[in-house]
């Protein structure tokens, strides 16, 4: 799959027979602004700890962006666990990365927001992360390049032409950032020990990983276009995957409740072949 394939995805509304099944990865977007009863169907489904913690947050987005990405992920995986959204627990890592506390259960995923949009990235027995960005021209500079990115990648954005460096800037982060995120170990891994491949004629890849070489043939990366004015990236570990971009609907509550109640136990479909409506694709 081109990097360009990658990025120009459609985003899928889901079906009934929705489902996810182990060669795919699905990643889900979904809008801040959404309907009151949208937010408090998201809101039901958290814990008490859950609401709590986003009742602290002093702006409104914040607590929006809290109750919609926590609460989004609860409703996907009881969908494909087939048990109530409200009884999903999870469990954290010391760098605060959450899975669920069945260790057991195959299912992975990963959750990023920035600005108006939030992503979800789901997977069976793959480890993933998934990052948006807003894109924000005056941060793709030299002093924050070299904070941030290796010697190579700080290079390569420099001889860009100085019109598209913002973009390449955040090609760059997000590629770095869900390379991070689907290891697990936050920043305890320095930023310039890893290169990412993010010049516009370039697939998205790990190009190298000196604190382990076998690393960068581990994980795949992917380019996805989240919007106008937004960058994302996606990092899976292996290969042999395809990958399905999902709109989450901004409907009412009673819709929603509708489409959970279709709730299937991941890996089982129900027909021989894929949803209607995919776009699916395999990387390669």
């Amino acid at each position: 799959m081109t990097a360009e394939a990658c990025a120009k995805r459609v985003w899928n509304f889901p079906t009934a027979d929705y489902c996810l099944v182990p060669d795919e990865v699905h990643v889900w977007r979904t809008l801040l602004d959404q309907p009151r009863s949208s937010l408090a169907a998201f809101s039901e489904v958290l814990s008490a700890d859950e609401r709590a913690r986003a009742e602290r947050f002093y702006f409104d987005a914040d607590r929006r962006r809290a109750i919609i990405g926590r609460g989004l992920s609860r409703l996907l995986l009881g969908h494909y666990l087939g048990r109530p959204a409200h009884r999903i627990e999870f469990k954290y890592n010391a760098f605060g990365k959450p899975a669920l506390a069945d260790a057991n259960c195959p299912l992975q995923f990963n959750v990023s927001h920035s600005g108006d949009v939030i992503l979800v990235a789901t997977a069976i027995d793959r480890v993933l992360g998934v990052d948006v960005e807003r894109i924000k021209q005056d941060m793709a500079n030299a002093e924050i390049a070299a904070r941030y990115f290796s010697p190579r990648e700080c290079r390569t954005l420099l001889a860009l032409p100085r019109e598209i460096r913002g973009e390449a800037f955040f090609a760059c982060w997000t590629r770095k950032e869900a390379y991070l995120k689907a290891r697990g170990d936050g920043l305890s891994l320095p930023l310039d020990r890893f290169d990412v491949a993010f010049a516009p004629a370039e697939p998205p890849r790990l190009l190298a990983t000196r604190h382990d070489p076998a690393e960068a043939g581990r994980y795949t990366l992917c380019a996805l276009d989240p919007g106008p004015g937004y960058a994302a990236a996606l990092a899976v570990e292996g290969s042999n995957w395809r990958l399905t971009c999902w709109e989450w609907p901004r409907d009412d509550r009673s819709q929603i409740a509708s489409w959970i109640r279709h709730a299937r136990p991941a890996g089982e479909s129900a027909s021989d072949g894929p949803s209607q409506g995919r776009s699916a694709e395999r990387p390669g």
